[in-house]
């Protein structure tokens, strides 16, 4: 059975990285953009800093043990210094935090990064990132060379598999990275099973079954589905390449024992699945996923109207103004053969660059402005275009501002970033009075 609810209830309690902690990493992570940002050292070249990885692609998980830790990349965008070499930028930031009383004695240096820990609960990764000659790179400072790269385009690539799905591919990663840190019986790097993952996800899969993506449990069994099919095809290790087009290989980061093991344990786990989501009776099914994800996968709290859930506690009562397509008397008939793309662009700011949205993981600081454009289309004309955005989070809560009125509009629109939470804003396109398509950008305000 698919167990909806208890996805969720175990995702929002045991999976997903709690918002105390997301709230201290992005106030971390401005802290020690700051720094950058006005140090001697930086001021001149520094450009910004970016979300990546985990961090960006908003699939950081709770440490599963009480001794684990969680880690958040950030790429230092600095103009390229003409007299430095590879090995000094890593090297030069690291020294910058050691010359801090703040960052003393919690700083250490890798290959490509300078690391930020937090005793016992997270660390930050600070990886020197630049254009040269057209193109972009990281540094290594053992090997004194710069690394071509292109992190944007890879957060671009698997935001648009989350779009695909509904944005239940993010927590299908989520799912896995907890098995893979639950079970501990196959080790794997983020950015290799991200991929793997995102390679199984593309629009071919709605148009052989429109309800391949409609909820997370179904969601997870298609993606592990197909995902058992490619390692079932593929005895030895294959090409893996970086879906940023940069030409790597990320398998060059794994073996073959290890690929061996992940394949083994991707067939097992993904029958697991398929049992489980399969199995008719409620008992069975749930006895059947708890195998997977452990006795913590259990049916949710229910709350009743005399209840205040604890996320809700203590913020002033609002009205709750969000509107649905069908309010506005129209109906909803999604055509799997169709398909919009929203692009949100931050746009320029004194002091700040511009930036597509989704490449910096949606993220954007408070006082920016971004344009919200239809970059794909395929409905044909003629056809109307609705509009939504929605906020949430406790300052949107407090002010009584949550919107989410629905208006008619043109193919741009335009919003200011006003107060911190995940906020999203919503098309619809609109065809002899029914909505056949429909997409969605989210965006955090840190």
């Amino acid at each position: 059975m698919k167990l909806i609810n208890y996805f969720k209830s175990f995702l929002e309690k045991e999976v997903n990285l709690n918002s105390a902690r997301i709230t201290l990493l992005d106030e971390r992570t401005e802290t020690i953009t700051n720094v950058l940002k006005e140090s001697e050292l930086l001021k001149d070249n520094f450009l910004d800093v970016i979300p990546q990885g985990s961090y960006a692609h908003k699939t950081i998980i709770k440490p599963v043990r009480s001794t684990d830790e969680f880690d958040a990349d950030i790429l230092l965008y600095i103009e390229e210094f003409s007299e430095w070499e590879a090995c000094d930028y890593v090297e030069k930031v690291y020294q910058l935090f050691r010359n801090n009383s703040t960052y003393r004695d919690k700083v250490s240096r890798k290959t490509r990064c300078v690391t930020i820990d937090y005793a016992n609960d997270f660390h930050i990764d600070v990886v020197p990132f630049l254009e040269r000659h057209g193109s972009k790179y990281v540094t290594n400072r053992h090997e004194n060379n710069f690394e071509l790269t292109n992190p944007e385009k890879y957060t671009e690539w698997l935001d648009e598999r989350n779009r695909i799905t509904k944005h239940r591919f993010v927590k299908v990663i989520r799912l896995i990275k907890y098995l893979r840190d639950y079970k501990r019986t196959f080790s794997i790097k983020s950015i290799l099973l991200n991929t793997l993952l995102g390679e199984q996800v593309n629009d071919a899969a709605l148009l052989e079954d429109e309800n391949c993506y409609s909820d997370i449990p179904t969601t997870l069994y298609t993606i592990m589905k197909k995902l058992k099919a490619f390692v079932e095809s593929n005895t030895y290790m294959p090409t893996i390449l970086d879906p940023g087009d940069t030409g790597e290989n990320f398998g060059d980061r794994w073996n073959q024992d290890g690929w061996a093991n992940f394949r083994d344990r991707m067939i097992y786990y993904s029958d697991k699945i398929t049992e489980a989501y399969q199995e008719t009776d409620l008992q069975k099914s749930l006895e059947k996923w708890q195998f997977i994800f452990g006795d913590e996968f259990e049916k949710p709290e229910v709350f009743n109207e005399s209840q205040t859930r604890p996320s809700n506690h203590g913020l002033a009562v609002y009205n709750n103004t969000e509107q649905q397509i069908t309010d506005l008397g129209l109906s909803v008939q999604i055509d799997p053969s169709y398909s919009v793309r929203l692009l949100g662009r931050v746009t320029k700011k004194q002091g700040f660059r511009e930036y597509d949205l989704r490449t910096n993981g949606n993220k954007v600081g408070r006082n920016r402005n971004i344009t919200f454009s239809i970059k794909h289309c395929n409905v044909p004309q003629p056809y109307k275009v609705y509009w939504k955005t929605l906020n949430r989070g406790e300052e949107a809560i407090k002010i009584n501002c949550i919107r989410g009125q629905i208006i008619q509009g043109a193919i741009n629109h335009s919003e200011p970033t006003s107060f911190k939470g995940n906020h999203f804003v919503e098309c619809y396109i609109v065809k002899n009075g029914i909505c056949v398509a429909k997409d969605r950008q989210s965006v955090i305000i840190i």
